[in-house]
């Protein structure tokens, strides 16, 4: 893994190739912003410390003994190599890996698996991309709401996590700095907002100035060069059009009052609260929430509190929807079938 790391980090013609395939694969993936999926990876991940410190805190784990339990890994593809996380759990635990990739995310993981299978023998023996994943001991899945619930059916029999639809919100109170919304553009608008981190929603004081806010977003102007993104936005403004509704847009993204946290490509929800520490609590209960970003965060008891800024870089122990995956696969390493795990995490 390791290697790995300094193999994105050299940028290798090899994997320019691979970055253009998949950008024409899904027109989502520009090399932007699978350059920023690689190098948060690669930073947060795939450095020797990092990992060491990560599978010491596990000693159930056991990663060099022996396993030959199988674990099923579905991966989602809404953003450049999301399901990263996932794989590094389960390979660096020693189980048996079967893969079934989103159609929306194959060539960057086939030119990775490749890259692995011609350093080390032993990773084609241990990981294998499949259509059908029958026959493992254990389920991690990743897709919509609607999908999860197949994923429970199928899977319930079994020691599994399904992770469905998440996103993200952030807390304004007027008092951020230009940088600070800047930051908080990056958090909205970094992956074209497809991330179950990028923030769909903002809660802001009443009597808010929105023309401190609006000119963050210019930065991401840019983004109406994109044809997917313009023709999103433009299907947008012409909803809030037809039917009324009052919006605000600095010409690339739309804010749009709105009680949901999920917003559309190119829109971003907005709410009036009056109670920033009662709001607080609220959305600490939500569990539709990945990341709450707000000035103060650092103080803000629960690991999905954000700065400005720091939603599209997790660390090792920022677990997707708070389920601690290395405790899970640990619990699979017990001798009396998984150790008394409970069948869903």
């Amino acid at each position: 893994m390791v290697r790995l790391g300094q193999y994105f980090r050299e940028n290798h013609a090899e994997w320019q190739s691979a970055v253009e395939k998949a950008g024409r694969m899904n027109g989502w993936f520009t090399p932007e912003f699978i350059d920023l999926a690689v190098r948060s990876i690669t930073t947060a991940f795939l450095q020797e410390d990092k990992l060491r410190q990560w599978l010491a805190g596990y000693p159930g784990l056991r990663p060099d003994s022996p396993k030959d339990r199988k674990v099923g890994l579905v991966m989602a593809g809404n953003i450049p190599l999301v399901g990263f996380h996932d794989f590094l759990s389960v390979y660096l635990s020693g189980y048996r890996l079967y893969i079934k990739l989103s159609s929306k995310d194959t060539v960057l993981w086939e030119h990775i698996f490749g890259l692995l299978g011609s350093w080390d023998d032993a990773f084609a023996q241990q990981v294998t991309v499949s259509d059908m994943l029958k026959g493992c001991d254990a389920y991690i899945a990743t897709g919509s709401n609607n999908s999860a619930r197949y994923f429970e059916q199928y899977f319930r029999k079994y020691p599994h996590i399904i992770r469905r639809n998440r996103t993200s919100v952030a807390v304004l109170d007027g008092a951020e700095t230009p940088e600070m919304l800047e930051l908080l553009a990056d958090d909205v608008c970094t992956y074209y907002g497809l991330g179950c981190r990028n923030v769909t929603k903002i809660f802001v004081p009443e009597g808010y100035d929105f023309t401190r806010l609006l000119p963050a977003f210019d930065k991401y102007s840019h983004h109406l060069d994109h044809h997917k993104y313009k023709n999103n936005y433009d299907y947008q403004l012409a909803i809030f059009l037809l039917n009324k509704v009052a919006y605000m847009t600095n010409g690339s993204i739309l804010l749009a009052p709105s009680e949901s946290p999920f917003a559309a490509i190119g829109v971003l929800h907005y709410e009036h609260y009056s109670n920033k520490e009662a709001l607080l609590e609220t959305l600490r209960q939500d569990d539709r929430l990945q990341c709450i970003t707000t000035n103060g965060a650092q103080d803000q008891p629960g690991r999905n509190f954000k700065c400005f800024g720091g939603n599209q870089a997790p660390e090792l122990t920022d677990y997707a929807d708070g389920i601690d995956t290395l405790q899970f696969l640990s619990g699979l390493n017990r001798p009396e079938d998984a150790g008394g795990l409970p069948k869903k995490a």
